[in-house]
C-alpha cells in the first residue's frame, strides 16, 4: 500500500465544469435520479474536509474520482455505488468531479482518472487507477476494510456511524440490535482521579448517564452497582455475559474495557511503573504499563503517545503487543473523541 498523505489544497478553478456539476445536482433533485444514497455521496472541493476527512474518523471513504467526459469512469462508477449500497456503511462512497474540483484533483495528485483512492482517520492508505472488474474491486475493498480492523475501527462502529452533519452526528449512533437508543453516549466517560472505579465511570459523578436510564439489560445495572461497590471482579462478569450474548456491544465493550484498565492499574506499583518506563524506554512492558497509568489518571493523550513511540520502535512480537494494547485502550474513550481519531491517524501514519 501507498504511503499515507495530508491534503494541500491549490488549483484553478474551471467555472464551466462547476457550472455542469451545479446542474446535473439541481436535476437530480427535480428528477430524484440523482443515485445517492445514504452510502453514497457528492464530495467538493468546499466539502470534502467535513464530507471525506471528517467522516473517514469512523468509516472509510472510498473516493471515486472522474470526470463526465471520461468513459471508463462510466464504467467503474455504478460498480462502486452498488457495492458501497451492498455495504450499509461498512465504507462510504465519495464521488468527486475533478474537472469542477480542480483543487481536489491537484491535492490528491491526479494524473490520470478514473482514479480511486482509500481514507481512514484523514489519510489515504491506497489506491488505484482504471477501470477495474468488479471482483477486483472487490479484493481491494477487502483489503481496505482489513486495514480499518487494524486501526480499531470494528465493522459494527463503521455501520453504525452517522453521516457527518447529520442529526445526532455529533453524539449518538443509531441503536443496533439489542441496543437502546442513546446507549453509546455511555462510552463518554474515562477513568480518572486516584479512586479504584475512578470519577469517569458509568453512572459515575461527571460521567455518562447510569445503565437504567440508557440500556434495558439488568446486567448494566448489575455490573454498575458492583463498580459502586467495588467489586470490579462481579462487574467483569456482568459485561462479560452481555458479550457473550451480544458480542461488540458497543456500551459493553467499553464498560469492560474501563473496568479492566481499573484492575490492572490497581495491581501496579505505580511509582515502580513509572520509574521502569523512564529508565526502560525500548522495554515494550514498561511502556504497556505506564500507558495504562497515564490513562487511568486522565492523561489520555500522553498514554496513547507513549504507545505510539513504543510500537514505532518495537520490532517483532513486541511490535504486535503495543498495537493490539493500543487498540484495547481505544475502547475506553467515545469513538468520536478527538483524541481517539489523532491517535488513529498517528497509528495509520506508522503503519504504512
Amino acid at each position: 500500500m501507498q504511503q499515507p498523505r495530508n491534503f494541500s489544497m491549490a488549483g484553478a478553478v474551471d467555472l464551466g465544469a462547476r457550472q455542469a456539476a451545479a446542474k446535473r445536482r439541481d436535476q437530480a433533485e427535480e428528477t430524484g435520479t440523482d443515485g445517492e444514497s445514504a452510502f453514497v455521496f457528492e464530495a467538493t472541493d468546499a466539502t470534502f474536509n467535513t464530507d471525506v476527512v471528517a467522516r473517514s474518523q469512523a468509516a472509510p471513504v472510498i473516493v471515486d474520482l472522474w470526470a463526465e467526459w471520461c468513459e471508463p469512469c462510466k464504467q467503474l462508477g455504478p460498480v462502486l455505488e452498488k457495492l458501497a449500497n451492498e455495504a450499509a456503511g461498512d465504507w462510504l462512497l465519495a464521488k468527486v468531479d475533478v474537472d469542477a474540483n480542480p483543487q481536489l484533483g491537484a491535492a490528491l495528485q491526479v494524473q490520470s482518472i478514473p482514479m480511486v483512492v482509500a481514507v481512514i482517520g484523514g489519510q489515504i492508505v491506497d489506491g488505484f487507477l482504471g477501470a477495474l472488474p468488479e471482483a477486483q474491486v472487490r479484493q481491494w475493498i477487502s483489503q481496505i476494510l482489513q486495514v480499518a480492523d487494524q486501526l480499531g475501527m470494528p465493522a459494527r462502529v463503521r455501520a453504525e456511524a452517522p453521516a457527518a452533519g447529520q442529526p445526532g452526528a455529533a453524539g449518538a449512533r443509531q441503536a443496533g440490535p439489542g441496543q437502546a437508543a442513546g446507549a453509546p453516549a455511555a462510552r463518554s466517560g474515562l477513568p480518572g482521579g486516584d479512586r479504584g472505579t475512578g470519577p469517569g465511570r458509568p453512572g459515575a459523578p461527571g460521567g455518562p448517564a447510569g445503565p437504567s436510564e440508557l440500556l434495558g439489560d439488568p446486567r448494566f445495572d448489575a455490573a454498575q452497582q458492583a463498580m459502586d461497590s467495588g467489586d470490579l471482579d462481579a462487574a467483569a462478569t456482568a459485561l462479560g455475559q452481555v458479550l457473550a450474548d451480544s458480542p461488540g456491544h458497543p456500551v459493553a465493550k467499553a464498560w469492560l474495557a474501563q473496568v479492566d484498565l481499573i484492575r490492572r492499574v490497581n495491581s501496579y506499583d505505580r511509582a515502580k511503573v513509572r520509574r521502569a518506563a523512564l529508565e526502560h524506554p525500548d522495554d515494550a512492558e514498561a511502556q504497556i504499563q505506564a500507558a495504562d497509568v497515564d490513562l487511568a489518571t486522565g492523561q489520555v493523550e500522553a498514554s496513547f503517545d507513549r504507545l505510539l513511540g513504543a510500537f514505532q520502535r518495537a520490532g517483532g512480537e513486541d511490535r504486535n503487543r503495543v498495537r493490539l494494547h493500543l487498540l484495547n485502550l481505544f475502547e475506553v474513550l467515545p469513538p468520536r473523541d478527538p483524541r481517539l481519531a489523532k491517535a488513529r491517524a498517528k497509528l495509520s501514519s506508522l503503519l504504512f
